[in-house]
């Protein structure tokens, strides 16, 4: 037999081989995830700096111009505000037009940049023109770049937010599209094609706690003032956006629940406001508190399925009506409070964060019974049985001193810092808190569907995502009125209607913050991040084109809806001291939020659902997009979250972790 005179490998040589395999392996992963990445063509552009837009585009992205306009000349002002709301509605106009041409769509690439986009871009010109032309009217000038804003951008379709397959006429091509006429109403399964989708839902028993309460300092303002204006049981309800869009019907391109003040509509004033009639129960508080509605996507039609605002927008379903709606007025946790000035108006959250990034996004969702643990801002959450469905807002508490309203309707307030200061010139006011309850029926999550959701209200190019919930509030208080507020909030006592004991002093506050349950002790590591506060004295930059709006005279009588009667300590929640609450055990994790009176704004909000909840629906992970960056007005949907970048890049740090071992091997071989 021939001796085989081949040398067989050292063991030396079998590492200097295997490093060098190691190192050639890790290179390549790294080449081709580059490469992938460079070939990439996402939202925002092609390789040549132009946008591609096809049939899969699932929305419209336009540059919130309101939020520019920080200096409008009071002369100026009405004018402005009406081409600003004509902007609104040439975006909702353009949205149905690509709600209902997908069949045109899919037949011609450049159908969506043509027929939509480009007649879309010429209007915004012509109107930013006239803009232009009322600041320089009255002794103002326009913000560099403002013809840069004209443009808008079609978002592309993605997994999470399917595209209704609807013909030429909007006429639906399947259960999930829209009805006959602006493919912007509903399908055969009552679900309206403009969302929600079974990635906007969560089973809030699967998610981390993420809640911190703020540590109080000497001198806080301790004491508590509850109003109780009803749940809107007189049905006062409209499309108006009398803030932001004073003067113009449907100004809001959504339905609002109104209580307190019952004069509400595009064209009240402080002299009307004045004089109205209130639902509250203190009849000195004649201030407006009013929200988007809520309603459940099951099929069945309410009142404005036809209407401007409701089905015609988008809008559809039957609405909910809150079971409470617990109004209270909180301190500070650094000092006292002064009072708010008479007509002071505020909008919290962001109508359109969506698209606009989450810089002005404050949205709070829960479930009864994990409200001091579990806040989602980017997700609905579906509540296990016999909790019901939680909204909770707390709004700007620094006032600047002077003004009563801003031209972006923002920056006249701000939030506190994380210490809980305001800015410079700012001064803290009483924290306007609200918790509105909902028996929602729970939505089933099955095979990447959803049946029967509920959503908030909205835009409706902006799908009804959960982080544009927004709420609003003009301080319609008698003078007289706030002085008790604020002294009963400084001295420590928990006073108004609903009030346990008005004399009764709160606790002195402990120098250690507290805790709404386990929160985790490294927020950075898995999915969660931390949600800061915006640092105070910051602008908000985000218009809410459609929070405001009033009610059409329901002409309540004194001592209407009182069943709304919230109890001290409201934005704590029912039975949130640990029943049921998030598990540390379960697959999922949370941004740390903290509540009120901290802002629940999220730089990168990322929530993830385990692949089954309790009751053994199928329901899919959630993973919303980070944000942009404030200054810019990209989608959420398509800025990619923690997961989504971690997808992205895993093949380029695999690639990294081969060659360093291939190196520290050779390196070895050589030692």
């Amino acid at each position: 037999m021939k001796r085989n005179s081949r040398r067989r490998p050292t063991g030396a040589r079998r590492a200097t081989f295997a490093a060098v395999a190691l190192i050639v392996g890790g290179g390549g992963l790294i080449a081709a995830n580059v490469y992938a990445s460079a070939s990439e063509v996402g939202w925002g552009g092609a390789n040549d700096g132009e946008q591609t837009v096809s049939s899969e585009t699932v929305t419209i992205d336009c540059p919130d111009l309101g939020t520019r306009l920080t200096e409008v000349p009071e002369p100026a002002r009405a004018e402005v505000d009406k081409e600003l709301a004509l902007l609104d509605q040439q975006i909702t106009e353009a949205y149905s037009r690509l709600a209902g041409t997908r069949q045109a769509q899919a037949e011609d690439d450049g159908f969506v940049q043509n027929s939509i986009l480009g007649p879309l871009k010429d209007k915004r010109t012509a109107v930013i023109d006239r803009i232009k032309t009322d600041l320089e009217r009255a002794g103002g000038a326009a913000p560099d770049g403002i013809d840069e804003l004209a443009p808008c951008t079609g978002m592309p379709a993605e997994q999470a937010q399917p595209v209704a397959d609807t013909g030429d006429d909007g006429s639906a091509q399947n259960d999930d599209s829209a009805q006959p006429g602006d493919g912007a109403g509903q399908g055969d399964d009552g679900q309206a094609a403009s969302g929600p989708v079974a990635s906007d839902f969560v089973d809030i028993t699967t998610v981390q706690p993420n809640v911190k309460e703020p540590a109080r300092q000497s001198g806080a303002s301790t004491g508590g003032f509850v109003t109780e204006c009803g749940v809107n049981a007189n049905k006062n309800h409209n499309t108006d956006n009398v803030i932001v869009a004073p003067g113009v019907s449907n100004g809001a391109h959504h339905l609002h629940d109104y209580v307190g003040n019952q004069s509400n509509d595009a064209f009240a004033t402080n002299d009307s406001f004045a004089a109205a009639q209130t639902t509250c129960r203190d009849q000195d508080d004649k201030s407006s508190y009013y929200w988007p509605v809520v309603r459940v996507q099951d099929g069945t039609q309410d009142f404005d399925q036809e209407a401007d605002g409701g089905g015609k927008e988008g809008n559809v379903g039957r609405i909910l009506s809150a079971e409470q709606a617990q109004i209270k007025f909180i301190g500070s946790p650094t000092g006292k409070v002064v009072a708010m000035p008479r007509f002071l108006r505020i909008i919290t959250g962001d109508a359109k964060a969506f698209t606009n990034g989450t810089a002005n996004a404050n949205a709070h969702w829960s479930c009864t019974g994990f409200e001091d643990k579990v806040q989602l801002t980017d997700a609905y959450p579906l509540c296990p049985q016999g909790s019901k469905v939680v909204r909770t807002f707390a709004f700007q508490s620094c006032w600047d001193g002077q003004n009563t309203d801003s031209a972006n309707h923002r920056t006249h307030v701000a939030f506190a810092d994380e210490a809980g200061n305001c800015a410079e010139g700012f001064r803290a006011i009483p924290q306007l808190t609200m918790r509105l309850v909902y028996d929602a029926p729970r939505p089933v999550v099955r095979d990447g569907q959803v049946e029967n959701p509920y959503a908030v209200d909205g835009f409706p190019e902006q799908l009804h995502k959960p982080i544009t919930d927004h709420d609003d509030f003009i301080n319609v208080m008698t003078e007289g009125l706030m002085d008790k507020v604020v002294d009963c909030i400084n001295s420590g006592r928990q006073c108004g209607a609903g009030a346990d004991d008005p004399s009764k002093e709160e606790p002195a506050p402990s120098d250690e913050p507290s805790s709404g349950g386990d929160t985790p002790k490294d927020p950075g590591k898995g999915a969660g991040t931390q949600t800061p506060q915006p640092p105070a004295g910051t602008a908000d930059t985000g218009q809410n084109g459609a929070g405001d709006g009033g009610a059409k005279n329901g002409g309540a009588k004194d001592g209407d809806a009182k069943d709304g009667g919230a109890k001290d300590g409201a934005a704590k929640g029912d039975g949130a001291k640990g029943d049921g609450g998030a598990q540390d055990d379960r697959a999922a994790a949370g941004s740390e939020v903290d509540t009120a009176p901290k802002a629940a704004r999220s730089d990168a909000p990322t929530v993830e659902q385990s692949a089954a909840d309790d009751a053994g629906t199928d329901t899919e992970a959630v993973s919303e997009q980070a944000a942009s960056t404030p200054s810019e007005t990209r989608p959420q949907a398509v800025t990619g979250g923690l997961a989504d970048t971690g997808a992205r890049l895993w093949p380029a740090a695999a690639g990294a972790v081969l060659v360093t071992a291939g190196l520290l091997l050779l390196r070895r071989r050589r030692a």
